[in-house]
């Protein structure tokens, strides 16, 4: 039985206009992503500007999204720190806030070598909560490539891969070489992860179209190429803004256009050129066109 099944979503974090937390928006944000039908929600990744948050707002945002999700989905928390004992702090901290697991990247400050990268997530596993590794090859160091997975899979709470490399080509190769789940991590591939076996999805552009994107990735699943395919090429412009270094920024908005503004990110990032959010906007259309 897979633990992590379906479409989970890496949630934005939203701000006021002064940029303090939004504590109300957040659980709005999050009771609309479950009612829309998502499977699990993630907070503080990357997408959620962890790294722009202090560890008071850290702590709040995944309390409250725990609170308002109150079971009726999982929640994966991000747990990505500067050093292993901050992240093991907020592996802890999920736990004991009452979290399903965590989604966790390997030492993010330097290049490590393969034995720290074991070392740090048998450190997180000490815990106790189940872990998703999460690999981006693109934003930081580490490649966690299948072999070194196949390492990683021997340690008692990792039981699944974030899989954000890009190449669909790893998803048979994963599957190949251990027995960790796959949840495919970059929403431009995320039809193909449907198709070949991944058993589950952590998302960015979700954020926006929830429902669609949950009926096209379970079309997936069960191999309706034709149905699944109609529903991924209107959304697929919108979703390779998943890989951009502007994604948070592209998701929030794409909110703005859908009438739920989130506010803006936080810096160091920008807001976006008038030029990228015409491009986003043509995206946004196109993706609810049928709507």
């Amino acid at each position: 039985m897979s633990r992590f099944p379906g479409v989970y979503v890496a949630i934005i974090t939203p701000f006021h206009d002064n940029q303090e937390l939004n504590v109300q928006g957040l659980k709005e944000h999050v009771d609309w992503l479950i009612q829309e039908g998502v499977d699990g929600i993630v907070p503080t990744g990357s997408v959620g500007e962890y790294a722009s948050l202090s560890a008071a707002e850290r702590a709040l945002v995944v309390e409250s999204v725990i609170d308002v999700a109150n079971g009726r989905v999982p929640v994966v928390v991000g747990s990505a720190a500067p050093s292993t004992q901050l992240a093991a702090e907020w592996v802890a901290h999920a736990k004991e806030a009452g979290a399903s697991g965590v989604m966790a990247l390997p030492p993010i400050n330097y290049k490590p070598t393969e034995s720290e990268v074991i070392a740090h997530y048998e450190r997180l596993s000490e815990v106790g909560l189940p872990i998703i590794a999460y690999n981006n090859p693109h934003d930081y160091p580490t490649d966690l490539k299948p072999a070194l997975l196949r390492k990683l899979s021997a340690i008692e709470n990792v039981v699944a891969v974030k899989e954000f490399s890009g190449d669909i080509r790893r998803v048979h190769d994963i599957r190949r070489e251990t027995d960790l789940e796959i949840l495919i991590g970059v929403d431009d591939l995320s039809m193909e992860g449907g198709l070949f076996g991944a058993t589950g999805w952590i998302a960015g552009l979700t954020n926006v179209i929830p429902g669609d994107s949950v009926r096209m990735f379970k079309l997936a699943q069960q191999g309706k190429l034709s149905e699944a395919n109609a529903l991924y090429q209107r959304m697929l412009p919108l979703f390779h803004w998943d890989a951009s270094p502007r994604l948070v920024q592209a998701i929030k908005y794409s909110l703005e256009l859908a009438g739920r503004p989130v506010g803006a990110a936080k810096p160091p990032r920008l807001e976006l050129t008038p030029e990228e959010k015409r491009a986003i906007r043509d995206a946004y259309e196109y993706a609810t066109l049928a709507k």
